[in-house]
């Protein structure tokens, strides 16, 4: 009796931890737009002080940007994402990968090159939000 009382009287389920609008790659986006902003800072000013707190704040940002892309890759992807968009899995590794030489580098071309693959996971986030 005190099981049925206590069952769940409507079951739901989601693809992701919660129903979906709490992702967006729009996190890992203006993360990486503060590396690059950075590197271009750090590039325009020759006081080691300045430059040292800019690196520091770069790798967090960096490291931020990471775990946003992390993140999408873990827990909003799922099989029949990475069977539409067979490129996915690569992608994610390659943007984790950029994002590590962004925060390694104080060339804001590195920054530009992660940006660059985070518009391709935006681009594919998105279409997956449609379908």
């Amino acid at each position: 009796m005190l099981s049925r009382l206590f069952a769940p009287k409507v079951k739901v389920s989601a693809h992701c931890d919660l129903p979906c609008g709490v992702y967006d790659p729009a996190q890992a986006r203006i993360e990486a737009e503060s590396v690059k902003a950075v590197q271009e800072k750090y590039q325009a000013n020759e006081d080691p002080h300045f430059r040292a707190r800019a690196t520091v704040i770069k790798e967090q940002r960096a490291e931020l940007a990471k775990h946003h892309i992390s993140v999408l890759w873990s827990d909003y992807f799922k099989p029949p994402h990475f069977e539409k968009y067979p490129e996915l899995h690569q992608l994610v590794n390659d943007t984790l990968k950029a994002l590590s030489a962004a925060k390694a580098s104080t060339d804001p071309a590195t920054g530009q090159k992660a940006l660059e693959l985070i518009a391709r996971v935006d681009e594919i986030f998105w279409e997956t939000k449609k379908g």
